[in-house]
């Protein structure tokens, strides 16, 4: 499973994940601070990549809308607000175990929790 951190994530999450074995990109690490919430949606779709996120409200909204657009989804994985966004390490360990469960075919249009 491939993962695109939105800009909210630090890119540190991004390096401890790379350390753990996953394929994980940080939005800030790619220059893609301040796009559009579609444009990271989009971004990360086009490269398989699943959307990692604590802006719950913005990207179930933009999944409905790709969906009835059927615009390209590689899933959208929120991270809670009870995790806190400096756990760096608690986040990837978490995308990690979440990896190992859920296969990356049926993540397009999906919208989960971490």
């Amino acid at each position: 499973m491939r993962f695109y951190l939105d800009e909210d994530l630090s890119p540190r999450i991004a390096v401890i994940a790379r350390g753990l074995g996953l394929d994980v990109v940080s939005a800030i690490e790619l220059g893609n601070l301040g796009l559009a919430d579609e444009e990271q949606l989009s971004l990360a779709a086009r490269d398989g990549r699943c959307v990692v996120t604590q802006n719950r409200a913005d990207f179930i909204r933009l999944t409905v809308t790709s969906f009835e657009q059927q615009s390209p989804h590689a899933g959208v994985l929120l991270v809670p607000e009870s995790l806190p966004t400096d756990h760096f390490a608690a986040i990837a360990r978490a995308l990690l175990d979440y990896a190992h469960t859920r296969s990356p075919v049926a993540m397009a249009y999906i919208v989960d929790y971490l």
